[in-house]
């Protein structure tokens, strides 16, 4: 790239950062209102929600009130307040309890929390001493999942960006640097977070609340690793270069192929999520891809020209001069160690690994209701409250939808169960259903037309086609990103190892996550998604680092040879990949603060997962086979291996591993 070029960079930041500001100004479309918009296409459950929603006007549920007292209730008083609550009240045989079924008519999720709001609030106030009143059901679970994002996001969005700041302080060690690049990500998070809505509102693509959350981390993530890299390259070439605009020119051509091939690997991986079963995952994957994008034109396009506005003291106190070498020290030892024990290091890592894999063999999915959330909401408390209360009495009864409600109720309380009737549909009759569980009830009417829908069939049917997603996404993502690194490498077996270490990662980090969820967080089973989203997000993100690493390793192998390439690389990346990969690990690590289980598993699945692949896939296990491999790593390519240049020739890279050069040659 020539120098007036680079120094356009700068208007082209102006230019972007105003297209970005103009993006927030237009704010976020209308979140979509879909009863199914998280349940699998074709479910049993799922076409039981859509005859639900044919309901005149209920669109939230039923919610049941519960009044509770260690003593014997007036049922006189509370009989009035049932009245003014719009149900009927219902005591238990001891007359400590009772109970008012309600039905909520909303329009969408949000409306529904408020109607549950005014719902609680008016049961509550003025009862009688002794008296409380918690309200459940499904309509109140469904607003209780809705509330706990309630400011969450905006805490997920501090924590984040309050990590990304720590540690680009400690990486750069400048109180001054640090800010520019948490700035432009931090524009580039607040224009994706505006930009996915549009899209997937044009595609007709439904998405939730967690989908925010989830594209913040990994738009900080992604976009703290292109500025990272970028950075690292940029003070290198400052160290040749007098001229600011000379260094960035240098720098920016390989920093932009790598990060271009890291961003293309991401969004094929993501945009396998549009093949899930489940609307608001396929909804995930595209404003994934759509962020990743964004972080992508922000850290290649915007970032370099923000930093050219400034000169190298930005860099104080640790200015780059120019005659000095990068200082990379610590990691020309671990270099030099690879060189030394390259077959000791791959058999410890592979034993680490594989013992890690372990756990996965003890993975089990599937939870229910009240072990979504990591704090007990009242709609949970209050089931259980009216499980001891009222026998027999679920507080998410199982729907099922018929047109014969005769022969369904028939065979059902014949079984113990207890059957009301609700609200028919034409023909279709609607009955609540208490006491079998869902594979009983369907079971029991396998020779009926009978439809079992409820949010418990919800969650069963969620479970079952979250593992037909997994037969067909675990491979295809694999498949495609070992295709797309055929394409950046021109080899097969380079791309072989890459993907057979990153399969490898992610089976380690499932176990290692499974340990320490269920060991030390007491979760029983993971959420039926946590596998999918873990594994998707470990592969797209975690075979970046070795990417970053393998092509940089192929520009040295071209001077050097491979066996010296890969530790040259090792030792002039080493520091900003290990900073990239503990910064993304601690980024998705912030997920535990939204008080959902399932975001929980999939923030300490990835925080593993990216520190095993950072520490030991890319630093030692990768380099310890190319050192074993040699040439054939690149098969069937070749690298034409020239004589080393002088350092001031711009075909070697700055610093690029001179010092471990020549810790080699005492060595040898």
């Amino acid at each position: 790239m020539s120098v007036p070029t680079t120094r356009a960079f700068r208007w082209l930041a102006l230019v972007l950062l105003a297209l970005g500001i103009g993006v927030m100004a237009l704010g976020s479309a209308e979140q979509p209102a879909s009863p199914t918009g998280m349940l699998p296409d074709g479910a049993e459950s799922t076409r039981v929600a859509e005859l639900q929603a044919q309901q005149p006007g209920d669109e939230g549920g039923t919610a049941i009130v519960l009044f509770s007292s260690d003593d014997p209730l007036d049922l006189a008083v509370l009989g009035q307040r049932a009245g003014s609550l719009g149900g009927p009240l219902i005591p238990n045989e001891d007359g400590t309890g009772a109970l008012v079924p309600v039905d909520v008519s909303s329009n969408g999720l949000s409306d529904n929390a408020e109607r549950v709001q005014e719902l609680r609030d008016q049961a509550s106030s003025d009862l009688p001493e002794g008296v409380t009143a918690q309200v459940t059901g499904p309509a109140a679970i469904d607003a209780d999942l809705s509330g706990v994002f309630e400011g969450a996001n905006f805490l997920l969005l501090g924590v984040t960006a309050l990590i990304v700041a720590v540690l680009l302080i400690v990486t750069y060690r400048s109180p001054i640097l640090w800010i520019i690049p948490l700035l432009v990500i931090g524009v580039a998070d607040r224009v994706a977070a505006t930009a996915f809505t549009w899209v997937l509102d044009a595609f007709g693509v439904v998405w939730n609340e967690s989908t925010t959350g989830i594209l913040s981390v990994l738009v900080f993530g992604a976009g703290t690793n292109y500025a990272l890299l970028l950075i690292s390259r940029y003070r290198d070439e400052l160290h040749r270069h007098e001229n600011r605009f000379e260094a960035m020119a240098t720098a920016w051509g390989p920093t932009a192929r790598t990060v271009l091939a890291s961003a293309v690997t991401v969004v094929i991986g993501v945009a396998c999520l549009l093949l899930s079963a489940t609307p608001s995952t396929r909804g995930l994957g595209l404003a994934s891809a759509v962020g990743i994008a964004i972080a992508f034109i922000f850290g290649v396009f915007v970032l370099p020209g923000v930093l050219l506005f400034f000169g190298r003291w930005i860099f104080w106190p640790v200015r780059p001069k120019v005659g000095e070498e990068p200082d990379h020290r610590v990691w020309d030892r671990i270099s030099g160690f690879v060189r030394r024990r390259p077959v000791p290091l791959m058999i410890v890592s592979l034993v680490v690994l594989g013992i890690s894999c372990l756990g996965a063999l003890q993975v089990s999915t599937g939870i229910s209701q009240s072990e979504q959330f990591i704090d007990t909401p009242e709609s949970i408390a209050a089931s259980e409250e009216l499980s001891e209360k009222f026998p027999g009495q679920d507080a998410t009864p199982a729907i099922v939808v018929t047109t014969q409600p005769e022969e369904a109720t028939a065979i059902l309380e014949g079984e113990g169960a207890t059957v009301q009737e609700d609200e028919p549909v034409g023909e279709q009759a609607f009955l609540q259903v208490s006491g079998p569980d869902t594979a009983e009830l369907r079971e029991l009417l396998a020779e009926t037309d009978a439809l079992v829908g409820g949010q418990d069939a919800q969650l069963y049917d969620t479970e079952e086609y979250a593992g037909q997603d997994r037969i067909l996404i675990f491979p295809l993502v694999l498949a495609l990103v070992f295709v797309a690194l055929i394409f950046l490498l021109r080899s097969l077996l380079a791309p072989a190892i890459m993907v057979a270490s990153v399969l490898l990662t992610n089976v380690a980090a499932l176990g290692l996550g499974w340990w320490i969820s269920s060991g030390l967080f007491g979760f029983d089973n993971f959420d039926s998604t946590t596998p999918l989203y873990a594994f998707v997000f470990l592969v797209a993100l975690g075979i970046d680092y070795t990417i970053f690493l393998v092509t940089r390793a192929r520009e040295e192998a071209g001077v050097h040879g491979t066996k010296e390439g890969i530790l040259r690389s090792l030792s002039a990346t080493g520091g900003v990949i290990t900073s990239a990969g503990i910064l993304l690990a601690a980024v998705f690590a912030a997920l535990g603060v939204l008080p959902l289980v399932v975001l929980a598993q999939v923030g300490i699945v990835i925080f593993i997962g990216v520190l095993l692949d950072t520490l030991i896939v890319r630093t030692i296990l990768v380099p310890s086979l190319v050192q074993l491999l040699g040439e054939k790593f690149w098969w069937p390519a070749k690298v034409d291996s020239k004589r080393p240049r002088d350092n001031g020739d711009p075909c070697v890279p700055a610093g690029a591993g001179s010092t471990a050069a020549t810790a080699a040659d005492r060595e040898h």
